[in-house]
């Protein structure tokens, strides 16, 4: 189907249809985006002008904390916006380099709902669950440059009724970009260090033109040598944003990104793997005869070249991906009290992720990249997965505001359009391979399987504030309907096609905001969600047989949850702090179960396997000490068990057919975080130091394989140059990450989970590393 046809079809129909009935969905209810309750004033040695670490959620009914882009500014330039916000309680991030953005590898959790399962906006943009493999968004890494982003929001209980998501069983995690400034200006920065890392960035804000638009474009290189093993990992992005301001009428603001990343692979570890070869363990990227020795010995039953197991060392391995991102937005004031916001937006991307893989050898005769026969085969194939993605949608809410009461009224609807592929392509002997891995490759071989996979999205809410005693009391309710329709049409190979509906009109929410005293305010909420399936052959149901299909997709049931949470907020000056405490029950759990080392590629097993049950506690609190000092901690006590025990075959590892996961842990779900940051920024000196400690996790269902918890710190320094002169406004900043070069596993699940026993989905974390920026405005 032709989706931009499509969409624009749907987006004039809608917008005919609901305007001004509707406004952007990512707009929050009414107490989530009315003014918070005036600050408490400042300490008397606090100061005004230093702006706190991490707003605390202030005047929100939910459990919401915001990180702003000064905050961003004090780690390492270029990280992903995500490590700017894994010192929130509940947040568990990880990565295998330093700056986050090595996508295969990243994660992040909250409360131990995995990546998943958790819900992304950009400026009320869906950006789907964020995964690697591309089904229904786009990572933030490549949706917008870390300097452009304003602020970010993290509900790690539940996101507010509009939000653009159908993923958000457990949180949400909204990203805001930042506005043109209303001075022209050129700002920059370079950033050089460990693993011979440049980073280049640059913007131009046009200033106010007319008094009524403003605009800016930017432009950012990345390019790091990998910390062990051989390859690089690099990335151009562009960012371009123009706002209007309509007068009465509101306002118009358009957003493009541009991205292109490649980036080589890590080599996937398990704990035998680590307990014999080390974390340093890699891919044989500058070996390539080596690895031909490898596979050769490997398929004529001849003992491995230097020992081991044929998946210690793959030769090599990578992820491409190439975005184009644009979107429009309406504010509009209708009437007094009535605003509507609607958001129309389009994204399309080209990706391919790669293995060289032993497993198959290139047949006598396959084409080379110019389409040649190979006449002198290698014993192995560059195996790919191919992906191309169409999406484009319409969100829009309506607001009223009729004296103590606010009304709201949104919907979304989006349709998308993914092809994915599994191809194998030749390979040829020789002391350099034929073919690279950065690059897209052409005339394979052979293809596994081919699939289109169409999804249609249509969400609406309804919602109510209704504010009592002068505002002291803040009631809200409303619900939201959900359906998704996902349609899987085969055009080679065996994997299943047809389809299947996710469908709820009635998931009701509720919360209340009760303002004590002018420093002390409680809060509490209750919310109800679904998740619906993806349509892909790289994952959900249509990722197994036809057979196996059939026999699920008639009871097959969406993931669901309800999470009931409620706290207490405080202030004095420069102190502020917060408590929740929190219960889920998460139904309907879907498993798929990895079949095999990931380079096969193996289709998992999906079946609904019971609930989780998951109950914590989550603390922060902000101090500005005095005007320059700030501290910030939080504590994050989780528990999350499975209440069922699976079904199965019977076996002689399961001989009553049950794999007994009923009371055990979790996955990836640490049990204790405790998080901590020290800040100080006074006559241009600016210095910060953090601390991350989390508790063991587990990687197998029935936690008989973990990982050990770990303590990690980052810090920086830098002097920014205020005076007069030509320096004025330059800054120079030293960063440091992993400042006591631990040695840990970062990621755990980066090839699933699997029942019992080891498992090669382990990544080794970044060693200690050190970057030098010389900056400029940001």
């Amino acid at each position: 189907m032709r989706i931009s046809k499509t969409v624009l079809l749907a987006g004039s129909m809608l917008s005919a249809l609901l305007a001004p009935q509707m406004a952007l969905a990512e707009t929050t209810p009414a107490p989530e985006n009315a003014p918070a309750a005036p600050e408490a004033p400042a300490s008397s040695d606090a100061g005004t002008d230093s702006p706190d670490i991490v707003v605390l959620g202030f005047g929100r009914s939910r459990q919401v904390q915001t990180v702003d882009a000064l905050d961003i500014s004090r780690i390492v330039p270029g990280a992903s916006p995500l490590k700017a916000i894994e010192k929130l309680p509940g947040v568990n991030f990880q990565s295998a380099d330093a700056f986050g953005n090595y996508e295969w590898a990243v994660r992040i959790s909250l409360r131990g709902f995995n990546q998943n399962q958790l819900g992304f906006t950009l400026d009320g943009i869906p950006l789907g669950d964020m995964s690697y493999g591309t089904a229904n968004g786009l990572h933030i890494s490549r949706a917008i440059i870390s300097e452009n982003i304003g602020s970010t929001d993290v509900a790690q209980g539940a996101g507010a009724l509009g939000t653009a998501s159908t993923s958000n069983l457990g949180g949400t995690i909204q990203f805001h970009s930042d506005d043109p400034k209303d001075t022209a200006n050129v700002t920059g920065s370079g950033t050089y260090g460990s693993a011979n890392t440049w980073r280049g960035v640059a913007r131009l804000d046009s200033g106010l033109i007319g008094d009524t638009v403003e605009g800016y474009v930017s432009y950012a290189y990345y390019k790091t040598d990998k910390w062990k093993g051989y390859g690089q990992q690099r990335q151009h992005q562009v960012n371009a944003k123009v706002v209007a301001d309509l007068g009465p009428l509101g306002d118009i603001s358009a957003y493009f990104a541009f991205s292109d990343r490649r980036e080589n692979d890590y080599q996937d570890l398990s704990l035998d793997m680590i307990k014999r070869r080390g974390l340093r363990l890699d891919n044989i990227s500058d070996n390539y005869p080596l690895a031909i020795a490898i596979a050769t010995a490997a398929q004529t039953g001849q003992p491995l070249p230097g020992g081991g197991t044929l998946d210690d060392s793959y030769y090599d391995a990578g992820g491409l991906r190439r975005d184009y991102l644009g979107g429009l937005t309406l504010n509009a004031n209708l009437a007094p009290g009535v605003t509507v916001k609607t958001t129309g937006y389009y994204h399309e991307n080209k990706g391919q992720g790669s293995w060289i893989t032993p497993y198959n050898p290139t047949p006598v005769g396959a084409p080379n990249a110019d389409g040649t026969p190979i006449t002198n085969p290698a014993p192995l194939s560059f195996r790919t997965t191919e992906y191309g993605l169409k999406r484009g949608g319409i969100i829009s809410a309506l607001r009223y505001e009729a004296g103590a009461n606010t009304f709201g009224f949104g919907g979304w609807y989006e349709t998308s359009t993914l092809n994915i592929a599994r191809r194998l392509y030749g390979m040829a002997l020789g002391t350099t391979p034929n073919r690279a891995t950065l690059a897209y490759q052409s005339n394979p071989y052979s293809t596994a399987w081919d699939g289109n996979y169409d999804t249609e999205t249509l969400q609406y809410h309804v919602e109510d504030t209704l504010k009592l005693a002068g505002d002291t009391v803040e009631i809200s309710g409303g619900w939201k309907g959900v359906q998704v329709i996902n349609t899987g049409k085969l055009r080679v190979g065996t994997l299943a096609q047809g389809r299947i509906k996710a469908r709820d009109w009635f998931q009701p929410q509720a919360s209340v905001l009760f303002r004590a005293t002018q420093n002390v305010e409680l809060f509490a909420d209750y919310t109800e969600n679904m998740r619906a399936f993806i349509g892909s052959a790289a994952g959900g149901p249509f990722a197994t047989s036809q057979a196996l299909y059939d026999a699920v997709k008639n009871t097959l049931k969406p993931e669901r949850s309800k999470t009931v949470e409620g706290g207490v907020r405080l202030r004095s000056g420069g102190f502020q702090a917060s408590a929740v405490g929190y219960y889920v029950d998460f139904s309907n759990r879907l498993l798929s179960v990895a079949n095999g080392v990931g380079i096969l590629g193996n289709s998992p097993t999906l079946n609904n396997v019971g609930s989780v049950h998951t109950y914590g506690g989550e603390f922060s609190i902000n101090y500005r000490i005095v005007q320059p000092l700030s501290i910030f901690a939080s504590y994050s006590y989780n528990h999350s068990q499975y209440q069922d025990n699976v079904k199965t075959a019977v076996t002689p590892d399961y001989p009553d057919g049950l794999i007994h996961t009923a009371g055990k842990t979790v996955v990836d779900s640490p049990e204790h975080m405790l998080k901590g940051e020290i800040v100080y920024d006074q006559y241009g000196i600016t210095a910060r130091v953090g601390a991350d400690y989390m508790s063991k996790r587990y990687f197998t269902y029935l936690n008989d394989q973990s990982v050990p918890g770990r303590v990690t710190l980052d810090a920086s320094l830098g002097y920014r140059f205020d005076g007069d002169g030509p320096l004025h406004g330059f800054a120079i900043v030293g960063n440091v990450t992993n400042l006591t070069d631990k040695k840990y596993i970062g990621t755990i699940g980066s090839n699933g989970f699997i029942n019992s026993g080891d498992n090669q989905t382990l990544l080794a974390a970044a060693p200690r590393q050190f970057f030098v920026t010389v900056k400029k405005g940001f």
